[in-house]
């Protein structure tokens, strides 16, 4: 390899953290605003008259059902990302909008695949010995949000085009208008003409709206309709603006408007492991959340020694407490690792852009600086999870709960608190885990991650949530936690090793793309882009691919 020259030009640029940050923070809002939706929206249920668990069981496995079924195509629009920025380092930022286009074709399609999903949606449900009313409702708020699934599916997929084009702003502003939007309408289509309970901010502006328009109180589906009403939003304002006369100057947006077969292989070719990946993730977590976590704590309630008709109603009690405290433990897991994924959609786009420069030296170092932050923010939030454990919890317990039936507002605090310790355990792990992930995809190394988690996912969330359940039934719903621990665990570990080998570090995207350009990994092809955003460079020459010399 030829060295540089001592006197090479080079190129005026951001410091890395600032580089870092300022495609990480609107991200994290991004990433911070969806948690804080899904936040409010199962406190606002579980606010619901006259008080039950049920409501925040109902609603996450609604929910849960519905992201399986989008899962695999969500996953796979991932990489869009890596396509966009990898584009955006050689120069060519303008081939970018064809994939733009086809996440919202492929969205389409898949839209209309999951409408039969619809009428079995009962079934799967009564299958996991669910209670008819948590059956009812719970089918009843997946099937309502299944008609925004093109919002949805559409949405993030053009977000990663503009997460790709390091324009994450667009996207911030999108969900927050979404999520804004969510909750107002949450407070009046969930507790119609009732009104919000007492205390909510403007309650009785949210009570009067209800009144005039005359809305009956709709629960849960009242969340559900205001999640489909937001994920409009959420698609609406970046479709807007990358359809804008601006943007189709700068990058033709508009002319690669027709379906491309090419462009849609290279997402699939790319992107079917990370689609795989993330559809097993979700299987496997929604098989604990909706199935193992109740049969955990029906296992070991069948431990005690009651008449046989106060046991199987104890055994009922104990399904809901443990599926509902595992519902509210995870949406605080929510709060630590969304935020994490907000960076590591930074990682994506700067290693992306990286290797698109032909320099997998400078994605290294960005990989390495978002670890350390990923790490840094998950390693404080498991100090909150074990000191503030039950004060966590008992905000999703309402006073009314207390007082009806205090014997399960204690067994649900009790529980979730334990589910707040096996939180805080892996959220180490879970750091390294999504920002060794995030670069790898950047890179275009999906397949060997896609296989690490699955079979990891198998064996720890299924195989040891199974062998504690039967073997250790004492350990009731902290049985499969452990197992869901055990995944993470690994995962992290194996991720590590995968990233710290640097085989992704040859991989050449854009010479296999439907434009075919060269990537810059694989020569000088990639070297013409926009570098005045990263560090001080010395002009590159010779091979790129065997790495240049350290950052200026």
């Amino acid at each position: 390899m030829t060295a540089p020259s001592a006197k090479a030009p080079s190129v005026r640029a951001r410091n890395p953290l600032a580089e870092m940050l300022m495609i990480a923070l609107p991200s994290v809002v991004t990433m911070t605003s969806y948690t804080v939706m899904q936040f409010i929206d199962g406190m606002m249920v579980s606010k619901i008259q006259p008080p039950d668990p049920v409501y925040v069981s109902a609603q996450g496995n609604g929910g849960m059902a519905v992201w399986l079924l989008l899962s695999f195509a969500l996953g796979a629009m991932g990489v869009v990302n890596t396509f966009v920025s990898q584009h955006l380092g050689a120069g060519k930022p303008e081939r970018g909008s064809a994939y733009g286009w086809s996440v919202l074709w492929i969205s389409a399609v898949w839209a209309l695949l999951l409408v039969p999903f619809a009428f079995v949606l009962p079934a799967v449900f009564r299958s996991m010995e669910h209670t008819p009313e948590l059956v009812a409702l719970e089918t009843r708020y997946a099937q309502i949000s299944l008609i925004g699934a093109f919002f949805v599916l559409s949405g993030r997929g053009i977000a990663h085009y503009f997460y790709g084009m390091h324009k994450p702003l667009i996207v911030m502003v999108s969900v927050l208008a979404a999520n804004l939007l969510n909750v107002m309408l949450n407070a009046v289509l969930i507790y119609g003409v009732d009104g919000p309970p007492a205390g909510t901010p403007f309650q009785g502006q949210f009570q009067s709206i209800a009144a005039a328009l005359d809305i009956a109180p709709m629960g849960v589906a009242g969340a559900a309709w205001g999640t489909v009403i937001g994920s409009s939003i959420e698609l609406l304002v970046p479709l807007v603006v990358f359809l804008s006369p601006a943007m189709h100057r700068r990058y033709r947006t508009r002319s690669a408007w027709k379906p491309s077969v090419a462009h849609m292989r290279d997402i699939g070719r790319l992107g079917w492991a990370a689609g795989v990946m993330f559809l097993n993730e979700m299987l496997c977590w929604a098989f604990l959340m909706a199935y193992m976590l109740a049969a955990g704590g029906a296992a070991k309630t069948r431990l005690l020694d009651l008449p046989p008709e106060e046991l199987d109603a104890a055994v009922e009690a104990a399904r809901t407490t443990a599926n509902t405290a595992g519902w509210i433990g995870l949406r605080y897991m929510h709060i630590s690792f969304m935020p994490a994924i907000g960076i590591s959609i930074a990682v994506t786009a700067l290693v992306g852009k990286c290797m698109g420069m032909g320099r997998p030296d400078l994605a290294e170092k960005r990989a390495w600086l978002g670890m350390g932050l990923t790490v840094a923010y998950m390693s404080a939030c498991a100090v909150v999870f074990v000191v503030y454990r039950e004060r966590l919890i008992g905000v999703f317990i309402p006073r009314e709960l207390w007082e009806a039936d205090p014997e399960a507002a204690a067994a649900l605090l009790r529980v979730g608190a334990g589910v707040m310790i096996a939180a805080a355990v892996f959220q180490v792990f879970d750091a390294v885990a999504i920002t060794a992930s995030a670069a790898l995809r950047g890179a275009g190394d999906t397949i060997w991650p896609g296989i690490i988690t699955v079979v990891s996912s198998w064996v720890c969330i299924v195989g040891i949530g199974f062998l504690l359940l039967h073997f250790a039934p004492q350990l009731g719903s902290m049985g499969p936690w452990i197992g869901a621990s055990a995944y993470i665990i690994m995962l992290g570990v194996l991720l590590m090793i995968r990233f710290m080998r640097g085989k992704w570090k040859t991989i050449d995207v854009l010479g296999q793309s439907a434009d075919g350009g060269g990537s810059g990994t694989g020569g000088t092809g990639g070297i013409g882009g926009p570098r005045d955003d990263f560090d001080t460079l010395p002009a590159p020459t010779g091979a790129l691919a065997g790495g240049m010399p350290g950052e200026a």
